[in-house]
């Protein structure tokens, strides 16, 4: 294996390792699931020092492919120094956990990421137990059965893989490897310790999850949610569109010339989503469930009931966020009975 130009001309998840600039390379991952297709993790080195931007997730295959790749640049796992962590799901964190584990190297990811770590990190917790809870507020009761049917009764097997990074990444500059400086920016949204990393004097953004160039990301998918994600989502949004533009590196899909314009394209997509889901609310259409149902998902605009569990729980929480917005923005008013949010124009 022999590294590639980033030129855009090959699908951005074919296996590789794709060199983005002198001393950036992207090597996509594996995920055992086809929605995402791949992860992007990013070496970032100077021939001596060498740091990861995420790490993938803690399988086997992503494992061969990353030391695969780490060895076309001549260097291999155990020459790891250190793990930049853009959020904590786990396609970005858990497989630098396991790294460290027997390697060596520093992991480092943002601070407000604590809350959720911690909670991941608990055995007795049952998969999705916070959604859970917002499903039922927004009165999916039929998703949460769905959800039930397909995780119901399994305790957390995945404990082991949530250690506690060796830093807290807070706002702010820092050296990364000598000659290259990264200024960490706080970007909550799609978790709420969400950072990117901003290399100035190449002209890039690794945006992780906070701007994706084909996709949407998902809001506020964490096991310790927050009150207003859309809120903190979009001010993040706004945070990037007003710094310098750059080219965008993200956790999945190809590297872009601009994030600017997928920023505008993004805040965009919310306003519409903002404008349709306030518009369904009448006097029979009250919940954040009987919204989504009402609503086109994904580009193919699928219809809500004709997706998995997982997606179905994604889409009801989004319309969730939504309509939470509107309501503290004054444009809607909520009440809750018997434990579901019920919304009026």
């Amino acid at each position: 294996m022999e590294p590639l130009p980033e030129d855009g001309e090959r699908d951005w998840a074919e296996p590789g390792v794709y060199t983005v600039t002198p001393g950036v390379h992207r090597i996509p991952l594996p995920l055992p699931h086809d929605a995402l297709r791949a992860v992007n993790i990013y070496v970032v080195t100077d021939g001596t020092r060498l740091v990861l931007v995420d790490s993938g997730w803690a399988l086997e295959s992503a494992r061969e492919r990353l030391s695969r790749g780490l060895k076309a640049l001549g260097t291999d796992l155990g020459d790891i120094d250190e793990f930049l962590i853009t959020h904590v799901h786990r396609d970005h964190y858990t497989l630098a956990v396991e790294l460290r584990r027997e390697f060596g190297g520093r992991l480092g990811l943002g601070k407000r990421e604590e809350p959720s770590l911690v909670r991941s990190g608990d055995p007795d917790r049952f998969p999705m137990e916070a959604q859970v809870s917002l499903l039922e507020r927004c009165g999916a009761g039929p998703v949460v059965e769905e959800l039930a049917k397909a995780f119901g009764g399994v305790r957390h097997t995945e404990a082991h893989l949530w250690e506690q990074p060796d830093e807290w990444l807070v706002p702010g500059k820092r050296e990364i490897v000598p000659g290259r400086e990264f200024d960490i920016v706080h970007t909550p949204g799609h978790t709420d310790g969400h950072v990117v990393f901003v290399d100035d004097d190449a002209g890039l953004v690794f945006s992780g999850d906070h701007v994706l160039p084909h996709i949407t990301p998902s809001i506020g998918f964490q096991p310790v949610p927050t009150e207003l994600p859309l809120h903190d989502y979009l001010d993040s949004l706004r945070l990037v569109r007003e710094m310098p533009d750059r080219r965008m590196l993200p956790a999945h899909g190809p590297v872009t010339g601009s994030v600017h314009a997928r920023v505008d394209e993004l805040l965009e997509h919310h306003r519409d989503r903002l404008e349709v889901m306030g518009a369904e609310i009448t006097a029979e259409v009250t919940t954040a469930y009987e919204v989504a149902l009402r609503l086109g998902w994904t580009r193919r605009q699928r219809k809500l009931p004709d997706m998995d569990p997982f997606n179905q729980m994604l889409a009801v929480l989004e319309t969730g966020s939504h309509l939470d917005l509107l309501v503290a923005q004054g444009k809607l008013t909520a009440a809750e009975t018997d434990g579901v949010r019920h919304y009026t124009s």
